[in-house]
């Protein structure tokens, strides 16, 4: 880096924020004297060490373990940034790191990966696994995070969450239930098109026909998934047996026409005069950041309820929203897993607080609303204890 560049830097409120990373440990007790040092360290720990040799269930009472998340990344799809390697996620990694404590009191640790296949990630987050209570991970490529997710879940015990998938498929489930309730349609009548098919689409859909959606179509660069398209992958394969009712073939264009919901998470900007045939009372949800797939103006001239995942205009889909209330739960209930049941919880705690305050443009709750944490909490440990996964 040259002096004039980093003089450049050193000028951008962002970096300046940054620097020196926006995270750091701290003791939870003081140690001032050799009586305070030989119960924190030797010899009195060695009684604790022994005492969880002896009963490895006293480690989440003795140590910071059951308060720990991993927050894990191999840096391959960093924001809108893509595969920008470890060292670059990290800022990502920290500010993850920082939300769960901010908003959960959560402790979490960010760790970049230097390795990307799949047995490589799995191994490495196995090996590690003693040292936390959970494990989110983030900025994972599809296909392979679907992979990534599924063996660590199965391998196990504690709760292991993609939040680039859940996290954005509880708060759109959530959104999208209020939505309905101003256009005055059921669930069950919605016809909706989801545009990309990476590990957010996915997500997305498979949580929205688990909530009863009408019908669903996914798109992804080539256009329309389908039953017996040719060229799909496993997940996609997966998914085209749970959506797409109708048979829909040929371009996201086309299947908007007369579509009550879009819901955009993949960047790939929609013409006005494709958004003007959608069904009257539309819902556009359009998530691409920085630039929705849908600007806001356009879509407001078209549509009754439209959401973004910026934060400069009203509804904003943002993942805060889930994931610190969702492990705040999973965590409290000494949770071995983060299943379908508790996600869904999710979505309807979420949507339950906007309550008689419902509005056009006020369909979810703001980041900063302080009921978010404690309602999800408590709708996510309930459902860990009626599911079966709880250990408290």
């Amino acid at each position: 880096m040259t002096i004039e560049s980093h003089s450049q830097l050193t000028d951008d409120p962002a970096f300046v924020l940054h620097e020196g990373g926006k995270l750091s440990v701290r003791s939870s007790v003081d140690v001032n004297d050799h009586e305070g040092l030989s119960l924190a360290y030797t010899p009195g720990v060695a009684r604790v060490c022994s005492g969880i040799a002896e009963n490895a269930e006293l480690v989440d009472t003795y140590t910071w373990r059951s308060n720990l998340v991993a927050v894990v990344t191999d840096g391959s799809a960093v924001l809108g940034l893509g595969d920008i390697g470890p060292e670059a996620s990290l800022p990502v990694m920290e500010g993850k790191a920082l939300l769960f404590n901010q908003f959960a009191g959560i402790n979490s640790v960010p760790i970049a990966l230097s390795c990307n296949e799949v047995d490589e990630i799995v191994e490495t987050v196995e090996r590690m696994a003693p040292s936390f209570g959970g494990i989110n991970l983030e900025d994972i490529a599809a296909p392979r995070c679907f992979e990534i997710e599924r063996q660590l879940r199965e391998r196990l015990d504690i709760p292991v969450f993609h939040d680039d998938q859940h996290g954005t498929a509880i708060v759109t489930v959530a959104a999208l239930r209020n939505a309905v309730r101003l256009t005055g349609r059921g669930f069950g009548e919605l016809r909706a098109v989801v545009s990309g098919a990476g590990a957010a689409g996915i997500a997305v859909t498979k949580m929205l026909v688990e909530s009863g959606i009408g019908d669903i179509a996914v798109a992804d660069s080539k256009g329309l998934i389908y039953a017996g398209r040719e060229g799909l992958t496993p997940v996609k394969e997966e998914i085209a047996q749970v959506s797409n009712k109708a048979g829909l073939r040929g371009s996201i264009e086309a299947a908007l026409a007369g579509a009550d919901v879009f819901i955009g998470l993949s960047a790939g900007e929609v013409p006005e005069s494709v958004v003007a045939t959608m069904a009257d009372d539309s819902i556009i949800f359009a998530m691409a950041n920085p630039n929705p797939e849908v600007h806001p103006e356009v879509a407001h001239r078209h549509a009754s309820v439209v959401a973004t995942g910026r934060s400069d205009f009203p509804n904003q889909i943002n993942n805060v929203l889930a994931f610190p209330g969702v492990f705040r739960g999973a965590l409290d209930a000494g949770a071995t897993d983060i299943t379908e049941g508790m996600k869904l919880a999710a979505a309807n705690a979420i949507a339950d607080l906007v309550g008689a305050d419902l509005a056009t443009d006020y369909i979810i709750p703001s980041t900063f609303d302080d009921r978010v944490v404690p309602a999800l909490a408590a709708a996510v440990a309930q459902q860990a204890r009626a599911d079966g996964v709880a250990r408290k």
